[in-house]
């Protein structure tokens, strides 16, 4: 008898635990002040997302201001890094305590970059999902800080080459295991189920958003 009070006893324990963990979450409504609801649940989880986003962005803004980067071009040296299709790339790193990801990237023809190294204007514009004008800008301002370097192709004079400098891959795997370490933190409340099945539902917003 006392054994199956003391299961009962644990049981409601550990639901009492679980119920001041989800009070604890503040909701956006308490979090942001607001006095009424949101119109409706879809409008209160995209608010969700624009803001956690937010959030992200000036996390991200004093984490790379500490090495003089954005995190624009800190993305364009990750794909310079790890996507340039030459035979010296390195494999993708995995995060501390979890499995390498790669991002997927368009196959590079034989009159691309592929077989040199370094990547197209064109190729960085599609993976970083922004327009040329901007590649062209965000190209300008690192190369001007020698973190990369523009040549023409040496088959084709259309294709500018994109490559990392010494100076820019040096600056890169120095930053690269402090930012693994903070992605490592910022979802450490979700477990490896919990980030596939969040990743799947952006997804599928995403499919939504571009139809």
């Amino acid at each position: 008898m006392c054994e199956l009070i003391l299961r009962f006893d644990d049981a409601h324990h550990s639901e009492l635990s679980r119920w001041a963990d989800e009070r604890n979450d503040m909701a956006l409504k308490e979090e942001l002040g607001l006095k009424t609801d949101f119109a409706s649940p879809a409008h209160e989880a995209l608010l969700n997302i624009y803001y956690t986003a937010s959030i992200m962005k000036k996390r991200a803004d004093d984490f790379f201001g500490q090495f003089g980067l954005t995190d624009v071009q800190f993305n364009l040296m990750n794909l310079l890094y790890y996507e340039s299709g030459s035979t010296g790339s390195p494999q993708r790193s995995s995060p501390p305590g979890g499995k390498a990801h790669s991002t997927s990237s368009p196959r590079l023809s034989s009159g691309q970059a592929g077989q040199e190294g370094g990547l197209s204007q064109a190729q960085i514009s599609n993976m970083m999902l922004v327009n040329r004008a901007n590649i062209t800008s965000l190209v300008d301002r690192m190369e001007k800080a020698e973190l990369v370097s523009r040549t023409a192709h040496a088959n084709d004079r259309r294709y500018n080459i994109i490559k990392l400098t010494s100076k820019g891959k040096n600056l890169y795997t120095k930053v690269e295991p402090h930012y693994l370490k903070q992605v490592k933190e910022a979802m450490a409340p979700l477990d490896a189920a919990e980030l596939k099945r969040l990743a799947g539902m952006l997804e599928k917003v995403r499919r939504t958003l571009r139809v």
